[in-house]
């Protein structure tokens, strides 16, 4: 059999977001998730004879702001069409959508491997559209419906079969979400549906111009479920032509507790959508003007603003990819920046070494993202400043910090009514390890000699003697000039 490295894949992804407006796309009926079923709903939405949609502006606007965002070329003119399909989840018999002019075309995107190298990923078009239903078929015998989601404003993200790989499809969608997060036009949340994604597939012999003949996988609901269903597929076709099959055009499920994609319609099935101009809205009208306000108005993105930490802050690269994440994140920790007494970038890298670690660690263990974190930004400045000016010890710190979670007080506050400052009289550190020296002599004495590793040791039970409390650089300096003076009474005459 042929090793699968002689083929190679292409991948195109289809990407559609719910748009973060408050109200639907062509009524005022909310947008709120998890409501009860069937209440977020009015004549429109059901699709009752006689009723007229009315564009939100928003939605209109949002779309411009993704299409700025992925350098797509901002139609000045688009128009909507009716997209018919019947299903239990669509009441009116179709769906509104954008079909043969779209209001975003021919952009692209940039992702960038673990290893830093960078490659574009082109997007063919970007549409505005409305959400269908919802289909529950695990409640009861019966399939339920809940009308809720019906008109919820969505675009579709369109990529050119640009993926060679599912891992590269994985950063693709990751950094289309990035993308749509930090302009605040769609939560990203693939779990709740609000984000979702569906792939077109094909593999070929390398060296081969011809696509091969697609499938479309569907039903994936995170990240990893994209990469799992496409590295699932993609063996699978490989293995359908090895055996001297064919590939069918067909639509697949992907089912995740299986990890099998399931087949749920062939070509022959497929719909005929039928698309024709949707005769109740007017084109979409986007003026020089309107683009240029939303131009000036785009925040930084994701690949940019990692690019400045590294340079700005001096943050390694890889600190950098974590900290741009999540826009809030990145916002959070510049504000820290902002609060250093000293704006050095030794104390960037430790307010970066402190998100990495003690805030993360926080995030993960409560499952909270960092708009809930109980610290303000100002508070760990604040502390990070009290360790700069040797106020309090690295270790203190960690214990400064966990009070501060419980009541975000300021933290020069909790150093004093703790009575966690510093020792920094020479005289108590001299004591202290005097006392640690006369209590070990067997390791004082393999330190003098020759076993160097010892002094770690030494430093440590003295830092315990001062519960923490000892300046560890006068403590280190007061520890070596006594083992120095005991290794010099010991030399021979």
């Amino acid at each position: 059999m042929v090793a699968s490295n002689d083929y190679e894949a292409v991948i195109g992804l289809e990407v559609h977001a719910q748009l973060l407006t408050e109200s639907k796309v062509f009524c005022s009926c909310t947008t709120k998730f998890g409501s009860e079923p069937n209440s977020n709903v009015c004549p429109i939405c059901l699709g009752m004879p006689g009723v007229l949609p009315v564009l939100n502006r928003n939605a209109v606007e949002f779309a411009i702001r993704v299409g700025l965002a992925t350098h797509c070329t901002i139609a000045h003119r688009s128009i909507f069409a009716r997209k018919n399909y019947f299903y239990p989840d669509l009441p009116k018999g179709y769906q509104i959508s954008q079909y043969e002019e779209p209001i975003c075309t021919r952009g692209a995107v940039g992702i960038e491997w673990e290893n830093g190298t960078r490659n574009t990923i082109g997007i063919t078009r970007i549409h505005m559209e409305e959400d269908a239903g919802k289909s529950i078929h695990d409640i009861s015998a019966d399939t339920l419906v809940d009308i809720n989601r019906c008109g919820v404003p969505l675009i579709e993200i369109v990529s050119e079969p640009d993926l060679g790989s599912p891992h590269e499809a994985y950063l693709y969608l990751h950094a289309i979400r990035q993308i749509v997060t930090y302009l605040g036009i769609c939560d990203g949340n693939m779990e709740e549906g609000s984000l979702r994604c569906d792939a077109n597939v094909s593999v070929r012999r390398k060296g081969e111009t011809k696509l091969g003949t697609k499938t479309e996988v569907k039903n994936m609901n995170s990240f990893r479920n994209v990469e799992r269903a496409l590295e699932y597929e993609i063996k699978r076709q490989i293995g359908v032509l090895e055996s001297g099959g064919r590939i069918l055009q067909e639509t697949l499920l992907w089912d995740a507790n299986q990890n099998v994609a399931v087949s749920m319609r062939s070509k022959e099935e497929a719909h005929d959508y039928r698309y024709f101009p949707e005769p109740d809205l007017l084109p979409v009208v986007v003026d020089d003007a309107w683009i240029e306000r939303v131009r000036k108005e785009l925040p930084e993105l994701p690949l940019v603003r990692r690019d400045r930490f590294v340079e700005e802050y001096g943050v390694p690269a890889y600190d950098a990819g974590v900290l741009t994440e999540e826009k809030f994140m990145g916002d959070y920790f510049e504000a820290v920046c902002a609060s250093l007494s000293a704006r050095t970038k030794d104390q960037f890298k430790a307010a970066s070494n402190w998100m990495m670690g003690e805030v993360l660690r926080v995030l993960r263990d409560t499952k909270i993202p960092i708009g809930e974190f109980r610290v303000s930004p100002k508070n760990l400045a604040g502390l990070l400043n009290l360790i700069a000016d040797g106020t309090v010890s690295g270790t203190l710190a960690k214990e400064v910090f966990e009070a501060m979670l419980e009541s975000d007080t300021p933290p020069r506050e909790i150093v004093e009514a703790k009575g966690l400052m510093q020792v920094r009289d020479e005289g108590a550190i001299e004591k202290i390890v005097e006392t640690v020296i006369a209590e070990n002599v067997e390791q004082v004495q393999k330190y003098l000699d020759g076993k160097e590793q010892v002094f770690g040791f030494l430093v440590g039970q003295a830092m315990r003697a001062s519960k923490g409390k000892a300046n560890p650089k006068l403590l280190n300096e007061t520890l070596r000039r006594k083992l120095e003076s005991l290794h010099t009474a010991q030399r021979p005459g």
